[in-house]
């Protein structure tokens, strides 16, 4: 009797052992589960995935990269086919559909007419596909910029819904490239716009020093030649809107060797560079015109020339950059209307293209800092975010 209660009492403790372990383990999977989110968080999850992989192919904007893009679409969808159709009559389709670009072409046509979302039954012809289909429009600023069409075996309402937002949500990936383009082609302007900049003057007085000292001082000559060389290889690289402050300085080292070359003892220049500073990501040519402004118009017009204060400062989550003259100095109100204009002419050109650029890029606040007056020099002082991850720059 006593040995079959001991056998009943182990095999209970095993029975409730085991059944301990097996609560265990279902509550450790409820909580994984838990964890890893129901199923509107996994199909939330999934949606955002697929919407990211098919925004970096639209944003591409190419003939494969679109087919991609109708891929991943047709994925978020759940239908059999999808097409992009082009208003050039270019179509880009993802399914085992027979007839897909010819019925596409036709329902883009019609959808096109009314300028809203249609659905169209399956026709059944041998040429046409037998599955129903939805199309949208995607427009931009109310200009087409194609028409989105899902093909499915029946559509619903649902579908029509999702459709409709998805072309919409196209036609915003699209505008988001077409003004990083625009935004490209500006940047590019601005830049033409410094580079023009350049005075004919001070070409034609570089060549004319470098020439005076050929049979004086041969080996000066050979050296300004070489800084003429690098500093309008700088200037008239092909690409890069950003460059870091190091790279700039070199520049503008071989800019004051010219200038210094016409000016001799009445060009004295200070750097004042905090060596942190030098790795920091600026706008390709936005602390040169600085330089040559205060040479041109502090130091130029004065018979005893005077001083160039080239400043770089570590302020915590930015960079100040500044370049100061003891020169003759400029009318503040003349600065102001300078900056305001939007003409390509005037004293005060390069200052102005270099503070519309920094407003562009870092908002309304970010511009040039301008302390003058006449017969007093002047400060133009700029702050630059250290954190600028989207900005790239060229290699030398």
């Amino acid at each position: 009797m006593t040995d079959q209660v001991l056998l009943s009492g182990g095999l209970g403790a095993a029975i409730g052992g085991l059944l301990t372990l097996v609560l265990l383990w279902a509550r450790r999977f409820a909580r994984g589960s838990r964890d890893l989110g129901g199923e509107a968080e996994r199909a939330t999850s999934r949606t955002l995935h697929l919407a990211g992989l098919a925004a970096a192919e639209l944003r591409a904007d190419q003939g494969p990269e679109l087919v991609r893009a109708a891929r991943h679409l047709r994925n978020l969808l759940g239908v059999h086919a999808v097409a992009f159709v082009a208003p050039d009559g270019s179509v880009a389709t993802d399914g085992a559909v027979a007839g897909l670009e010819t019925a596409s072409r036709e329902i883009a046509a019609r959808v096109q007419e009314t300028g809203r979302r249609q659905v169209f039954p399956g026709t059944g012809a041998q040429d046409r596909t037998s599955l129903e289909a939805v199309g949208a429009p995607m427009t931009v600023d109310g200009e087409s910029r194609g028409i989105l069409i899902a093909y499915s075996d029946q559509v619903r309402g649902r579908l029509v819904r999702a459709t409709g937002q998805v072309a919409e949500w196209c036609a915003a990936q699209i505008a988001l490239t077409e003004l990083e383009a625009s935004r490209a082609s500006l940047a590019e302007a601005e830049l033409r716009a410094l580079r023009a900049q350049i005075s004919p003057h001070f070409i034609y007085n570089s060549l004319a020093a470098i020439a005076s000292f050929i049979t004086t001082d041969p080996e000066r000559a050979r050296t300004l030649v070489l800084d003429f060389a690098d500093f309008t290889r700088y200037s008239f690289r092909k690409k890069g809107e950003f460059a870091t402050l190091a790279q700039e300085l070199g520049s503008i080292r071989n800019y004051l060797e010219l200038e210094r070359a016409r000016f001799g003892d009445r060009l004295d220049v200070q750097l004042r560079i905090a060596p942190e500073t030098l790795s920091t990501v600026i706008p390709f040519l936005s602390v040169q015109p600085l330089v040559e402004n205060a040479v041109r118009h502090g130091l130029e017009p004065l018979a005893s020339g005077g001083r160039i204060i080239i400043a770089a400062a570590d302020e915590s989550t930015h960079t100040e950059v500044s370049v100061e003259d003891d020169g003759a100095g400029m009318d503040p109100a003349a600065v102001r209307r300078a900056l305001a204009e939007d003409s390509a002419q005037g004293a005060h050109v390069g200052l102005r293209n270099v503070d519309t650029r920094l407003r562009r890029l870092y908002g309304p606040e970010g511009g040039l800092i301008i302390e003058t007056n006449l017969d007093a020099g002047t400060l133009v002082r700029m702050r630059i975010p250290k954190s600028q991850p989207l900005h790239e720059t060229e290699e030398r």
